[in-house]
């Protein structure tokens, strides 16, 4: 639409046009393009540069095309197994992470209970044998049991937030039983602030805290998501109506974050060899970004509405279950790392879990040079983000 609208913006710029402005008042940048378009067209011919315009329009949108098909042919499909479940209830899984190397399963491998998003499937976290944070820390004797949400059944579909953090409750029950312990919880993105919910709610099931690029004060930076703060409300009707928020909405919020990233990264993957490491790996990410699950319509309401709308977790009136969630009441030890690239979740709102007021009682802050989906799996990711995770969890 922004290429195409260019075409309709010279039209009422160019002189001859009795929808365009006089001169004399037409901006200086307008005016400037107008006299360096006359130039041209003294020199190549009258017409030439609209014609050359809608060339480059054309240009661009095959060459957007032609990448989105060759991803869409790429062969590449990811191979992992996954691991066995441990607990299951509705569409809910417990993977056993501890079961891909024998370091976890050791009596001492200390369990950690990960948490992904309710949106994004868990994939990110295990993409591939090398690029896979689980896979990393069962390998350095730590045994993780994976929240699989699966895609909300027709009793799942009237489940909201408190809905979600009950099962939480009861699968971190499941874990220390098994483990003889409470199990050290790990969130990523929505899993982190739902962990908050779990430990401000069952505290001696939690052990310790990591909260991965998780938000907390939804109206700290408002300006990479004024398109989801604008829309929510409908969004949220939208829900109500249908019974769940569909995967295509998610994908247009998650790309209203940055409209011209789609542009961007087909016209680089265009550039790959297909056989190579980084094009198996876009495609990889493509695909776990594109085979999301729907949001139960409570869930969303409480979402677009209570998080986005209201900020109910960054101002403290986030109640789940009858019980108000407030960060600086929980003393358990906790990590709060926070990608400095994030668009997804500004750093600002996932800081408010660190500050010294508001943010958790007993929080160590790390900051990374790296973007959401970065610390996971990008090149820097092991270094950067999983070794000072890892060394954090497995610390007395």
């Amino acid at each position: 639409m922004t290429w195409a609208s260019s075409e309709s913006a010279w039209q009422l710029w160019k002189r001859e046009s009795p929808s365009s402005k006089p001169a004399a008042t037409a901006p200086e940048a307008v005016a400037r393009l107008q006299q360096e378009v006359a130039a041209l067209e003294a020199r190549a011919g009258a017409g030439q540069f609209e014609q050359a315009l809608h060339r480059e329009i054309g240009r661009r949108m095959d060459r957007l095309a032609e990448g989105v098909l060759a991803y869409r042919r790429h062969p590449v499909r990811r191979r992992l197994e996954t691991p066995p479940a441990a607990w299951q209830e509705g569409n809910t899984r417990l993977l056993d992470y501890g079961r891909t190397h024998a370091s976890a399963r050791k009596r001492e491998a200390r369990a950690v209970l990960v948490i992904p998003s309710l949106i994004n499937h868990w994939e990110v976290l295990d993409l591939t044998a090398e690029k896979s944070l689980l896979r990393a820390m069962a390998a350095e004797g730590l045994r993780p049991y994976l929240v699989d949400w699966g895609t909300p059944d027709a009793e799942e579909r009237k489940f909201d937030l408190t809905a979600y953090v009950a099962r939480l409750e009861r699968a971190a029950s499941f874990v220390a039983k098994r483990a003889r312990r409470a199990p050290m919880v790990m969130g990523y993105c929505m899993g982190g602030t739902l962990a908050v919910a779990l430990a401000a709610r069952r505290p001696r099931r939690v052990a310790k805290l990591a909260l991965l690029a998780a938000p907390w004060d939804f109206h700290a930076d408002k300006t990479g998501h004024a398109f989801l703060l604008s829309m929510g409300p409908m969004l949220a009707e939208m829900a109500d109506k249908i019974g769940e928020l569909p995967v295509d909405m998610l994908q247009i919020l998650f790309w209203s974050l940055d409209p011209w990233l789609a542009v961007k990264k087909f016209g680089r993957f265009l550039g790959m060899d297909p056989a190579s490491e980084p094009a198996r790996d876009f495609v990889l990410l493509e695909d776990w970004l594109n085979e999301g699950a729907p949001l139960a319509g409570p869930t969303a309401r409480d979402c677009l509405i209570g998080w986005y709308g209201d900020n109910l977790p960054g101002t403290g009136r986030w109640v789940v279950g009858g019980k108000r969630i407030v960060p600086s009441k929980i003393a358990k030890p906790a990590l709060v790392m926070i990608p400095s690239g994030d668009r997804i979740v500004p750093p600002l709102s996932a800081s408010a879990l660190a500050e010294p007021r508001r943010g958790l009682k007993n929080a160590t802050r790390l900051d990374l040079p790296l973007g959401h989906i970065g610390m996971m799996v990008s090149s820097r990711a092991r270094e950067t983000a999983w070794t000072p995770l890892i060394d954090w969890l497995k610390a007395p």
